[in-house]
């Protein structure tokens, strides 16, 4: 896979689990919003009612004061019960004052006030209890000095304190009524500007992990089927797309790999039919060949003619050994290992080939093939064959070609080089008909052959082109 990603299941749901929490968020931003509002409102309920009990005592002590000059100076008889009524009217104004006093400054002031209001009805009663007949002189100064002039001053200084006081805890609650609009519009401007946000990445993701892998593996999938078993699928994306690709890249090497076996073995199947018949066809005129030879092989005759004639027979018998051997091509080769050298190998191969040597005037380059090893002779001598074959067939007049032969700790290896134009391509295991058509490689069974019995010897048969020109090819096989 082209890159680490996660499974689209766990990203449904960190998706639901994120817009889960933005709601939670805007219903938490709400709430804390709501909370401020009912609190900066009762309190400035609260305030509201404490000036209004404020006011509504300062008119009462107005009106009680009222009932006073009426009691001295009009002698009204119900003034006393009145005077008396808003006493105990006022004395609820500071009860319920006190009850809704939050701190120590308003009750405070409260109690400056109440302290003040009961310095005037210490006064008043004084008034009250004074002889109606009285000097009228004295009783206006009275009220004038004691009352008016002090008390009831003290009582306006201390009331205008208590409603400054009140004034600015309101003007307190105006600013964080102010605040608390400020603080909710972020709060729930902030799951707004989350939710834009997860909007775009939820599309940039959709569009980079999901619509384009899958557009991607519909390409994919359209090309495989037309028969491009190389294009792939990308694997990339979330988890489950990514196994997708995957999946169908498995699928479409799966098909190459039986499209390329079908081949092979439609190529099998036909040369499987066409060896037989080619052996049978082959075998008839040796057979001719060689009773022809033998029956001519007299002892009258000279001995040159004889060495020529007993050479025929040799020729005849090792390519009946190789004939049998292209029989046993479609079939698992049974080795039978003897102990010899690559130079006997090496030359049982060169004896056929000559003609072919003569005729290009090509000499053969033999180094270090004195080299021991366990091998079946007629299988390599084959193998060796078909790629000396291709080696003269590549090289041009007047070259050399190469026989090295090498010992290693645990195998023996030989390499042909040629001086010839280098490799078309690379030949391949199995690869009957490997690459395009030439005289040097041919379409028959020559380097699969030689592929075969290296495999059969535990060994491999690699190409590689010369930095000087040609080709190099080198059999490697287990020494024992």
């Amino acid at each position: 896979m082209t890159q680490i990603s996660r499974s689209l299941r766990d990203i449904l749901l960190v998706h639901e689990l994120i817009f889960l929490l933005l709601v939670v968020l805007a219903g938490a931003a709400g709430g804390y919003g709501i909370h401020l509002w009912r609190v900066a409102s009762n309190e400035s309920i609260r305030i509201s009612q404490l000036t209004e009990e404020i006011q509504q005592t300062r008119g009462d002590l107005y009106r009680q004061m009222k009932e006073l000059f009426d009691a001295q100076f009009l002698a009204d008889e119900q003034a006393q019960t009145e005077y008396d009524q808003y006493t105990l009217g006022i004395e609820k104004h500071f009860q319920r004052l006190q009850t809704l006093t939050k701190d120590e400054d308003e009750a405070r002031a409260i109690a400056n006030m109440r302290s003040a209001y009961q310095t005037f009805l210490s006064e008043t009663k004084i008034l009250l209890q004074h002889d109606a007949e009285a000097d009228s002189t004295t009783l206006k100064k009275t009220f004038n000095t004691n009352l008016e002039l002090k008390i009831f001053q003290h009582y306006e200084h201390v009331t205008q304190h208590a409603e400054l006081l009140l004034a600015s805890k309101q003007q307190q609650v105006r600013q964080q009524l102010h605040r608390a609009d400020s603080v909710a519009l972020i709060l729930l401007s902030l799951p707004v500007v989350f939710a834009i946000l997860l909007l775009l990445f939820s599309r940039t993701f959709l569009q980079r992990a999901i619509a384009r892998p899958i557009a991607a593996v519909l390409r994919a999938t359209q090309e495989i089927s037309t028969g491009k078993l190389q294009h792939r699928a990308p694997e990339s994306g979330t988890t489950e797309l990514a196994e997708l690709g995957l999946s169908i890249n498995r699928m479409a090497d799966d098909l190459a790999h039986s499209q390329e076996a079908l081949v092979k073995s439609e190529k099998q199947a036909a040369q499987g039919a066409l060896v037989p018949v080619l052996a049978h066809n082959i075998r008839n005129p040796l057979a001719s060949i060689r009773a022809t030879a033998q029956v001519a092989n007299d002892p009258t005759l000279d001995a040159d003619t004889r060495q020529s004639l007993s050479d025929i027979i040799a020729t005849v018998d090792r390519l009946e050994r190789w004939t049998g051997a292209l029989l046993a091509y479609l079939h698992p080769l049974k080795v039978q290992t003897t102990t010899t050298t690559l130079r006997a190998v090496v030359d049982g191969a060169l004896s056929l080939l000559q003609t072919k040597l003569k005729e290009k005037n090509i000499q053969i380059n033999a180094i270090e093939l004195d080299v021991i090893l366990k091998a079946d002779v007629h299988l390599m001598e084959q193998a060796i064959y078909n790629l000396l074959l291709n080696a003269i067939d590549a090289s041009p007049a007047a070259s050399v070609i190469e026989v090295i032969g090498a010992k290693h700790s645990a195998s023996v290896s030989l390499q042909i080089a040629d001086q010839g134009c280098g490799m078309p391509f690379t030949p391949e295991f199995n690869a009957l008909t490997p690459g395009p058509t030439t005289k040097r490689l041919g379409t028959g069974l020559g380097i699969p052959f030689a592929f075969k019995v290296c495999e059969a010897h535990g060994g491999t048969l690699n190409f590689q082109e010369k930095k000087s020109g040609g080709t190099m090819v080198t059999m490697s096989f287990n020494a024992s």
